[in-house]
């Protein structure tokens, strides 16, 4: 594992999830401002600034795990598994750099919180 290489992915990601929630806060301060548009244009307006909010939550939330993969960069844990202390998959890491899980672990807590669980009848 090149950690200049991975280390440029994560700051890169970093990057684009700061300059991504600027623009939603902004988003949602441009819907927010007073206008003389008709009810139609405002509460298509309140649907926009909706999704920028949930937008720029789930990119917050992003940012935060890729904060910390930097730390854990930096500290030399980065590739083991937060939980298990086992390595997390190099394809795993490949495809999300930021994460902190091994798959087997990530499926546990996704099973735990009802993610990805079939539907029952």
């Amino acid at each position: 594992m090149n950690v200049e290489h991975v280390k440029d992915k994560l700051l890169a990601k970093r990057h684009e999830l700061v300059s991504a929630i600027a623009r939603a806060e902004q988003d949602v301060r441009t819907a927010s401002e007073p206008d003389v548009r008709d009810p139609m244009d405002r509460a298509t307006d309140g649907v926009a600034a909706d999704e920028a909010l949930q937008s720029g939550s789930a990119d917050s939330e992003i940012l935060e795990q890729v904060e910390d993969a930097l730390f854990r960069l930096e500290q030399g844990t980065y590739g083991k598994c937060v939980i298990c202390g086992k390595p997390i998959e190099p394809a795993r890491l490949q495809a999300i750099p930021w994460t902190p899980y091994c798959l087997a672990d990530q499926q546990k807590l996704e099973r735990a919180k009802g993610i990805g669980s079939p539907p029952t009848l």
